[in-house]
């Protein structure tokens, strides 16, 4: 079943326009997640909402937003004044200028959705946008309101359909210049080069997200495997840091001693094993997480596999 849009409304392009519905490109929930319970019962832990001062629960139509101007002064926003400053924007997505995908520095970007035609009408008008961004290929910048907050969305052509990346505004950014400006100043010899270069060549590739896998994510599979059948949970050695004071000895011992810069190219390595699909396949399915039936028709795997995100 897939899953609900985020956002519908309109897609225009000047005076072309066409009803669009925004999806979610990305998920969470096939990760491992946790509830937190109180160690003495086992039960789960339930927040409430409640007054700061009396401590009684407040219903949720009693819970309105409001901004802090001092310590327990606050300017109370009502959900009707909220909806008065709606901005054209909530219910369009107007495209305002093209840029080169270059330009869009990447910390500028937040979150991919997918965007496609809105019911049976506005299918030649969203090819029209569709193709027009193809062929120029550029990058269209527009704006939407989502979670309340208009954002700047940059659009581009997948296939039929259209990713819209969410952008951050410029005062959300921070300066590098906190960050970087104690690093020193450090002239890299060119035999350092020479041997860091030729590392990155032994390591070239092209980008494949099939062969990663999340080792935190399987561990966390194995850990609960293991709880539940009871197995007691030893702690893993772990690799012992080198000592290698010398960089370019380093640089050395990274691409196989002194000899590796007049050795022959290494044949490329193989190919990573994809990771296998069923990111949920346990060794014991955790219960709620699988059907009965499924469980019942399924083997235990001889180790959980993970799906691609």
């Amino acid at each position: 079943m897939a899953p609900r849009a985020n956002w519908k409304g309109f897609l225009r392009l000047s005076l072309v326009t066409c009803p669009v519905a925004v999806y979610p490109a990305t998920s969470e929930s096939e990760k491992i997640s946790f509830n937190q319970l109180n160690r003495q019962t086992g039960h789960r832990i339930k927040y409430l909402k409640v007054d700061a001062d009396t401590g009684d629960e407040v219903p949720a139509e009693d819970i309105v937003k409001g901004y802090q101007l001092e310590k327990d002064q606050f300017i109370e926003v009502t959900k009707e004044e909220l909806e008065e400053i709606a901005l054209e924007s909530t219910r369009t997505i107007e495209i305002d200028e093209f840029v080169d995908r270059s330009d869009i520095d990447p910390r500028y970007l937040i979150r991919p959705y997918y965007i496609r035609p809105d019911g049976k009408v506005g299918h030649d008008a969203f090819a029209v946008i569709r193709e027009t961004i193809r062929e120029m290929n550029k990058v269209a910048i527009g704006r939407v309101v989502l979670t309340n907050r208009e954002h700047i969305i940059g659009l581009e052509p997948m296939d039929k359909g259209l990713v819209g990346t969410l952008l951050r505004y410029p005062y959300e950014l921070r300066s590098e210049q906190e960050y970087f400006d104690e690093i020193q100043n450090v002239k890299v010899t060119k035999d350092m080069l020479d041997l860091a270069k030729h590392i990155v060549n032994q390591k070239a590739g092209r980008f494949d997200p099939d062969k990663f896998e999340d080792h935190y994510e399987t561990a966390l599979i194995d850990l609960i495997n293991q709880k539940r059948a009871g197995k007691p949970i030893t702690p893993k050695e772990r690799p012992a840091a080198g000592n290698v004071v010398d960089l370019m000895e380093a640089l050395r011992r990274s691409v196989g001693g002194p000899a590796a810069e007049t050795a022959a190219p290494k044949k490329p390595a193989k190919k990573a094993r994809k990771a296998a699909a069923g990111q949920k396949e346990m060794l014991m399915p955790i219960q709620g997480k699988k059907s009965a039936k499924e469980a019942a028709t399924k083997k235990p795997a001889a180790r959980p596999h993970r799906k691609s995100a």
